[in-house]
């Protein structure tokens, strides 16, 4: 029999959304449980019947009664079964809103350390699954667990950092993964989904964050939907973020940078987090960030402008003058011609607010 299934992991609900304005960061925590009625829509009309999450649905301790309030709502309007397998921001405790308020019948919380085995006969599934229960795990959850033969699909859900040096957060690898002869390896933990993975007869993957937080989680975000029988899986990634941050970089060589930006704008610049990077060579005045930014800000969603650009070497050229100028281009010159690349970029900052000083220009 063939199970469907959607995979997902840290939402982060209630996250402070650090470098937006206060109202933007209020919306965006809005538009976080939204996720949620779009998700359960997306369950309901695919027909899932198993959804496993994989950790850190909540961002800390301190989470807002109606955000639970709306999970809840949410997860019980689904027409499927719900693990929840805690994370380490979102850890099992006798305090934590997994232990403190009630939850719809059809959700099942792992509660422990111990791997813990569900079984639904009528989909002929197992379901397993463990929880944080505290900030750290140190230890790996998944070491000596493997499920028996029993001609049942087995499914987890885990909290987990796959294969780094010193891990806090439930160290496995990809050894115990393919002992574990589980079907299907539902991850939480890692923001990126970078595809589904095997180990043995074992297919994992990380889902990564359905919304992205931070210009460190950039493009599409979403959840993980796919097909399980004994030994045999499949999975898709279902792209469910409302917004998208985005990295752009432009080249305003032999342009302005109104016009380069213009030209990198993308169509879905009045819903996205852009952070614009102009790079390439411009005179000693750079770029103007303050006057771009009033100038485009109202055509994004939420932009961030950073000048990386160099100096064209017509501006160094004039280092060979008799003058006060010259005197302080061949100094710095000098400097940055023996300096590493951030202490360049720092060298040649200075060389445009001292030129802006000997010309009297305003920077």
């Amino acid at each position: 029999m063939s199970i469907k299934f959607l995979h997902a992991a840290d939402f982060h609900l209630d996250s402070p959304f650090a470098g937006l304005t206060n109202e933007r960061a209020r919306q965006r925590r809005r538009e976080s449980r939204r996720l949620l009625e779009r998700m359960a829509n997306y369950v309901n009309q695919n027909d899932i019947d198993v959804v496993l999450l994989s950790g850190d649905l909540f961002d800390g301790a301190t989470v807002y009664r109606e955000t639970v309030e709306q999970l809840g709502d949410a997860l019980g309007g689904m027409c499927a079964q719900v693990f929840i397998a805690p994370g380490n921001h979102d850890p099992y405790t006798r305090h934590s809103p997994y232990a403190t308020l009630p939850w719809p019948e059809n959700v099942h919380i792992f509660k422990t350390r111990e791997i813990e085995r569900v079984e639904l006969p009528a989909l002929g599934c197992a379901v397993y699954g463990a929880a944080f229960t505290g900030a750290a795990e140190e230890t790996s959850l998944l070491a000596g667990f493997s499920a028996p033969d029993d001609g049942l699909t087995h499914l987890m859900a885990l909290h987990a950092e796959l294969g780094a040096a010193d891990a806090r957060y439930d160290p496995i690898t990809v050894e115990q993964i393919a002992a574990s002869n589980l079907d299907y390896l539902a991850l939480g933990h890692t923001h990126r989904f970078d595809g589904a993975q095997r180990a043995g007869g074992t297919v994992y993957a990380y889902a990564g964050c359905p919304e992205g937080r931070g210009f460190d989680e950039t493009g599409d975000k979403g959840v993980l939907c796919g097909t399980a029988e004994p030994k045999k899986v499949d999975i898709t990634f279902i792209p469910l973020a409302q917004r998208r941050y985005g990295v752009l970089r432009v080249d305003v060589t032999d342009r302005t940078p109104e016009d380069a930006l213009r030209d990198a704008m993308p169509e879905t610049a009045a819903a996205d987090l852009c952070r614009v990077i102009f790079i390439g060579e411009t005179d000693e005045r750079g770029v103007d960030i303050k006057q771009i930014e009033e100038r485009f800000a109202a055509e994004f969603y939420h932009l961030e402008l950073r000048d990386e650009t160099r100096i064209r070497e017509d501006v160094w050229a004039r280092a060979q003058e008799d003058s006060l100028r010259g005197l302080f281009l061949r100094e710095l010159r000098e400097r940055c011609a023996a300096a590493p690349e951030d202490e360049r970029r720092r060298i040649e900052r200075a060389a445009r607010f001292g030129l802006a000083a000997l010309d009297r220009r305003d920077l």
